[in-house]
């Protein structure tokens, strides 16, 4: 086992984590030592099934949207669990920021539950990459932990070296829309073959879809036949 400070700061939260004591996040109330109650969790803003298919955002019953209808993305289809509002987007950046990676297990769960149908026949699940730099600075990729539950149930392998992050992209909070759609291009590297590959990328929050975009033009110049996106959130439009 690796004795990096890097791999230590992650082991040292996941003990963190386990010897926490466990009350539900969101109303603080018992929860029997998941990190949000049943009550809670049965609340949280569920994305719904009428939802586009391929970008997640609201459809015409289920059918594209309009602006998939005027031009396609790269990426196949887009299955979001939740909305990106409260709590959820409060529980996202606890995940993220402050380490708490029991609610990588609970959100991971709920993407396992929530895509057990999704990408059909898939071939290998992709968590979105961090740039090296980012990475070390949080000591982990959230995406991987989220991925971490659903790769169990379905059985897929993990591609946790399919993919680099060439440029650690800024913040997209403060960005108007066009800025987002223009930073990642050219962010993402791949050098293995994935001719006729079924992919399924995994992530926590969907916003424009651009860097999901950057990545399924990357992953389909090595051959990809479908790629899809399994989300934990969804920001509604506008952005």
């Amino acid at each position: 086992m690796s004795n990096s400070p890097r791999h230590l700061h992650a082991l040292w939260l996941k003990v963190a984590d386990l010897l926490a004591p466990q009350d539900c996040f969101v109303c603080g109330a018992e929860s029997g030592g998941e990190a949000v109650c049943a009550a809670c969790a049965h609340e949280l803003p569920r994305r719904p099934d009428t939802a586009c298919p391929q970008c997640a955002l609201p459809g015409l019953g289920g059918g594209l949207c309009m602006a998939c209808q005027r031009e396609r993305p790269a990426y196949d289809a887009t299955l979001a669990v939740f909305d990106f509002a409260f709590p959820v987007d409060v529980m996202v950046h606890a995940l993220k920021y402050r380490h708490q990676l029991a609610m990588a297990h609970f959100l991971g769960a709920a993407l396992a539950a929530r895509g057990a149908g999704f990408g059909a026949d898939a071939d290998l699940v992709l968590p979105m990459p961090l740039h090296p730099r980012r990475l070390a600075e949080r000591g982990f990729n959230q995406a991987v932990e989220l991925a971490r539950p659903f790769v169990a149930a379905r059985g897929l392998p993990l591609g946790l070296a399919v993919v680099r992050k060439l440029r650690d992209l800024p913040a997209q909070a403060g960005m108007d829309r066009e800025a987002r759609l223009r930073s990642p291009r050219g962010a993402f590297a791949c050098d293995a073959s994935l001719a006729g590959q079924r992919v399924i990328v995994v992530d926590d929050v969907m916003t424009t879809g651009a860097t999901l975009d950057a990545l399924a033009r990357c992953l389909k110049q090595q051959g990809a036949s479908w790629v899809g996106n399994l989300v934990v959130a969804r920001t509604p439009a506008p952005y």
